[in-house]
């Protein structure tokens, strides 16, 4: 119902009164959402530590306060529109701009299945909308969580045609493994996120440093992309204003993991995508909507 109500909002009323709107809903959200609240301004904090020449408005001595967290609330609200955007339009080209159109050009016209490593950074779905319609990609999405089942299910009904296809998973299991090696060998996507602990907890995950501080980030994609054998690309889609940013990375046409070193290597890999990450979110912080506690308690 709140997506059907933000979508209908937006037709009724056009962007510049629903961002009115949505600075509303952050204001309640940052009263009553304690949890999120406080992960949100963690995160600020950390980036205002590292990049400060984005903060420049803030006083010396001070971070990010409740008002750019309400901001922040604000950008995942508009986020949320342009996810269900990217569902129910056909977005034109000239509605992207792409970062490296080379590295763009070679990825598409690449016949071989792709596995790309997202993240809760900026907007995908917009992006996934881009690959889907205008150059005719069929995409499969891993998610680990009910919500983002029920928001496809959701966005689904406004465009039951999608060549988009999403798995609820919690454990890769045989059959599912064929049948997503069976997908990539038609020359299919598939997309999972690369910042977000999995449900089964830290056993698969590895430590890494993300703006100045330990976290961890999983090591699922660079496992599955050994079994499925298979080119990985990274990819973050965030909005600038009245455009969308595309930023396409090469990451491994295989990925290896040699005998005897393969931890080392699986923290390689993840250490290669949290910088990608931190560079995305050192241009555009409130673009990172991983409202939880990122980093834990640990202050390390």
């Amino acid at each position: 119902m709140g997506l059907r109500l933000l979508y209908r909002l937006h037709r009724l009323a056009g962007r510049p009164v629903f961002r009115v709107i949505l600075l509303l809903v952050g204001v309640w959200y940052a009263l009553t959402r304690r949890l999120q609240r406080h992960a949100s301004q963690q995160f600020l904090q950390r980036h205002a530590a590292m990049y400060p020449e984005h903060w420049s408005g803030i006083a010396p001595g001070r971070g990010p306060g409740v008002w750019h967290v309400i901001k922040h609330f604000q950008a995942f609200g508009e986020a949320v529109l342009d996810k269900a955007l990217g569902w129910t339009d056909t977005p034109e080209e000239s509605d992207f701009t792409l970062l490296d159109p080379d590295v763009v050009r070679r990825t598409l016209d690449d016949p071989r299945g792709q596995l790309v490593i997202g993240s809760h950074f900026g907007n995908l779905e917009y992006c996934r909308g881009f690959m889907r319609d205008t150059h005719a990609k069929t995409i499969n999405v891993l998610v680990h969580d009910r919500h983002s089942a029920n928001f496809v299910a959701a966005m689904s009904r406004y465009s039951p045609d999608s060549r988009l296809n999403v798995f609820q998973v919690d454990e890769l299991d045989v059959p599912l493994m064929l049948s997503l090696k069976d997908r990539l060998e038609r020359g299919e996507w598939l997309f999972i996120a690369g910042d977000r602990v999995p449900l089964s907890g830290e056993s698969r995950t590895v430590a890494v440093n993300f703006l100045g501080h330990q976290a961890r980030m999983p090591t699922g994609p660079y496992l599955l992309a050994l079994s499925l054998a298979c080119p990985v690309k990274l990819m973050f889609a965030w909005r600038d204003g009245d455009q969308v940013l595309v930023d396409v990375q090469e990451f491994a046409d295989a990925i290896e993991l040699p005998r005897g070193a393969r931890q080392e290597a699986l923290a390689a890999y993840a250490t290669r995508f949290s910088e990608a990450l931190e560079a995305a979110t050192a241009r555009a912080p409130y673009q990172w909507f991983n409202f939880y506690p990122f980093w834990g308690n640990s202050t390390s």
